[in-house]
């Protein structure tokens, strides 16, 4: 796990340099450097060390032919069969590192080493035979990438921060990503918030020559293109306990310590219980966070820190506890540099004091168990699309009825608020109903938030509409919505945090229930073996029964969260009042003061939950004055 940042086009070494201090917090035991200006190429690389800690595996790699170099970030799973099988085609190596393996993978077998890959990974070859760069991400993107098309040429790396050390970089807001920041709290990929700046989707690879993208291309999608299998109960069960422990296991593979994250919830207790199994003799390490104060509790929010202390009591595990307050809210700042996208959740800064607790007791690698709930359900919205057979088939007139009645349910009682949310769409059709179910506030609302000049122009819709187009048309309603999940919820909100959260800490996260063995597992089962009448994950759950107490695979999903709608009312109220005051929001010029103050009188008075709208636009106000206006942060 490290943070890689590169180049080709007519760029200076001191660029080079400066991009890879950016990112020097994703790489603390080792950097370096190569630089070839008549080339116009740049690769740089800062590294955790995790597989073969010596100076053998240092980066920017190059073949014993120095023929081809590679910069990589991430973690290869499958390294060591496919080392085994390079050294009976005659390959010989120099360190004991997955790096080389990608090395001399691409060597013998060119682009086509892409679907051999089992692990998490954005890297960039270096080719001297035709002087083109090859780049590719994870199909999951669990690794980030962005890149930047300049006049100058083409810059790529791990974090957006690092491709705004050159100045030719196009800083202005793309106004399409404002509104999906708006509407979903994150930005689909290929899009970022600025202009000049995409994100390499997941499962994709592009060949750059001479600062120009020459090929780009998908070599892998979210499977649910696959025949449903038809299996017995049983034997789905028993499919997914194998996939899942092997997952874990393979998973396992570090020259480091590795610990677990744990929740107290169903997936990240699996995870920690198979990694209990394929670790004996070793006591696994295992964190969680709690909260010192009762604000939780007053928003409703089930404390997950019971659950964790009686799982790692059932699985013998240690449990390292970091407490929280709303002192948290201090951070913000610090929490959307790392970021990179203004994305509005504040369930990063959990995943950041974890991760700053277990490198305190020296944990350089810790399993999560996210995934579950994107392949597996276990999200509201998945029991409310499976329940649209008892009124989908409604004439449009009255399912027009039903949403109108919906968006007039009060918004200050929580199931009131589901059943808005579950409603408020049902006059529309197909899979823009699905589309609907990620949506966090109404389009006709947000309208009245925008500046007059962006009334009018959101395409809210458009991109999970264009990723569903790839699915084959008979694909059942949960799969879209599964698909739309891995895709883009997953990839572009949750493994975004995750990764950029963790890796501010110096810690590689890695996500079992992503192997992608079992996440075509999970793609192919009957969608009654997941979600089953009320109960999500339903399969996940009965495969663990064996393992873990049944009131922790049982018990009520909650998130992992914190209570914002307290903190917006308490402890982030200056901040909304200096972010979302009348001066600041006319001086950048995106939103309507107006509108804004009324949002915000409505929220506090139980008229409309605006909570994360709210908390998007505060988080896209501070991303605009810490990369556009240069303000940084306040450490």
């Amino acid at each position: 796990m490290c943070g890689i940042v590169g180049f080709s086009g007519r760029f200076s070494r001191e660029l080079l340099e400066k991009m890879n201090l950016k990112v020097s917090h994703r790489g603390p035991d080792d950097f370096g450097a190569y630089f070839i200006i008549d080339k116009g190429i740049g690769l740089a690389h800062r590294r955790l060390s995790i597989i073969d800690l010596s100076p053998l595996g240092h980066q920017p790699m190059w073949d014993s032919t120095n023929t081809v170099a590679i910069i990589f970030n991430g973690e290869i799973y499958n390294y060591l069969e496919l080392r085994a099988d390079l050294i009976a085609r005659g390959c010989r190596f120099n360190s004991q590192s997955d790096t080389e393996v990608l090395l001399n993978l691409y060597l013998h077998d060119g682009e086509a080493m892409l679907p051999r890959l089992n692990g998490i990974f954005a890297f960039a070859i270096w080719d001297t035979r035709d002087d083109s760069l090859f780049i590719a991400r994870d199909g999951l993107g669990v690794k980030p990438l962005y890149y930047a098309e300049t006049p100058k040429g083409l810059l790529f790396a791990s974090e957006l921060k690092a491709l705004l050390e050159e100045p030719d970089v196009d800083r202005s807001l793309n106004i399409q990503a404002v509104h999906y920041h708006m509407i979903y709290l994150w930005c689909p990929a290929p899009y970022t918030i600025l202009n000049g700046v995409k994100k390499l989707e997941p499962g994709h690879a592009m060949v750059v020559k001479e600062g120009r993208v020459r090929r780009s291309w998908r070599y892998y999608d979210m499977p649910y293109d696959q025949p449903i299998e038809q299996l017995s109960e049983q034997t789905a069960i028993s499919q997914v306990e194998d996939a899942l422990r092997e997952a874990v296991t393979r998973q396992m593979v570090a020259d480091v310590p590795v610990g677990a994250f744990l929740s107290g919830g169903l997936d990240s207790s699996a995870v920690a219980a198979f990694a209990r199994e394929a670790s004996p003799g070793h006591k696994l390490q295992c964190f969680t966070i709690g909260f010192k104060d009762a604000s939780a509790r007053k928003e409703g929010m089930t404390e997950d820190l019971p659950y964790a202390q009686r799982v790692a009591r059932h699985l013998d595990v240690d449990l390292h506890t970091i407490y929280v307050g709303p002192e948290m809210v201090g951070r913000l700042e610090e929490m959307i540099y790392h970021l990179d996208e203004p994305q509005a959740d504040p369930a990063p800064l959990n995943a950041l004091f974890i991760s700053q607790l277990a490198r305190e007791h020296g944990i350089k690698v810790l399993l999560s168990g996210a995934g579950g709930d994107d392949i597996f359900t276990g999200y509201r919205r998945h029991y409310a699309l499976m329940q649209e057979k008892s009124w989908g088939w409604m004439p449009a007139p009255v399912r027009l009825g039903i949403s109108k009645a919906a968006r007039m349910l009060p918004h200050g009682i929580p199931w009131a608020r589901r059943l808005s949310k579950a409603f408020q769409y049902a006059n529309l059709n197909g899979d823009e109903r699905i589309v609907s179910y990620f949506f966090w506030f109404s389009p006709e609302a947000l309208e009245n938030l925008y500046a007059s000049r962006l009334r009018g122009t959101a395409a809210y819709s458009m991109p999970l509409l264009s990723s569903l187009a790839n699915l084959p048309d008979d694909t059942q309603k949960l799969n879209r919505m599964l698909y739309l999940e891995g895709k883009h919820f997953l990839a572009d909100h949750n493994l975004n945090y995750t990764d950029k959260m963790s890796m501010a800490a110096g810690v590689e996260v890695r996500v079992p229930l992503l192997d992608p063995d079992l996440v075509a597992l999970a793609a192919r089962l009957p969608v009654r073996f997941k979600q089953n009448g009320r109960v999500g994950k339903w399969v996940f759950k009965k495969a663990m029964e064996p393992y873990l107490p049944k009131d922790v695979i049982y018990r009520p999903k909650t998130g992992f969260g914190v209570p914002l709608r307290h903190w917006l009312r308490y402890e982030l109220r200056p901040v909304v009042e200096d972010v979302l005051s009348k001066r600041s929001i006319e001086a950048r010029g995106l939103f309507d003061a107006v509108g804004i103050q009324e949002l915000i009188d409505n929220d506090r008075n139980g008229r409309v939950d605006g909570t994360y709208t709210i908390f998007s636009l505060i988080c896209i106000e501070l991303w605009c004055r810490i990369f556009l206006d240069r303000r940084g942060f306040s450490q």
